[in-house]
C-alpha cells in the first residue's frame, strides 16, 4: 500500500518519484504521453504535483506494469475510467427520478 501523506499538498518529481517507485525520468515521460498528468509550474518551472496527481499516476503505473498494458491502451483506459465515473454520479440522479415519475402516475 502507497502512503501519501495527508498534511502536504504539493510535491517535487523527487517526492513522487519515491512514492511511485518510478524514477523522475519515467514521470516526465508519462507527463508527455498522458494528457490527464499536469503538475503545477510555478515561476521556479519546478514541477508540482498535486494528491490527485498522485493517485493518477499510480493508476498508470498498475495499468502499465501490472495489466501489462501499452501506453496507448492505458491512455484510453483512463478515458473510459473517467467517463464511467461521471456516469456513476448521474445514473443515481436519474434512477431517483424515474422512481418519482412512477409514484406520480400511480396515485
Amino acid at each position: 500500500m502507497v502512503h501519501i501523506p495527508d498534511e502536504k499538498r504539493f510535491f517535487r518529481i523527487g517526492e513522487v518519484s519515491r512514492i511511485i517507485g518510478v524514477e523522475p525520468h519515467v514521470l516526465r515521460y508519462w507527463e508527455m504521453e498522458f494528457p490527464q498528468v499536469k503538475p503545477y509550474r510555478p515561476g521556479s518551472n519546478q514541477r508540482t504535483y498535486q494528491k490527485k496527481d498522485i493517485e493518477t499516476l499510480l493508476e498508470i503505473k498498475r495499468l502499465l506494469y501490472e495489466e501489462k498494458m501499452t501506453v496507448k491502451g492505458a491512455i484510453k483506459r483512463l478515458r473510459q475510467g473517467v467517463r464511467s465515473s461521471q456516469a456513476d454520479g448521474i445514473f443515481p440522479d436519474i434512477r431517483r427520478e424515474l422512481e418519482d415519475i412512477l409514484q406520480i402516475l400511480n396515485c
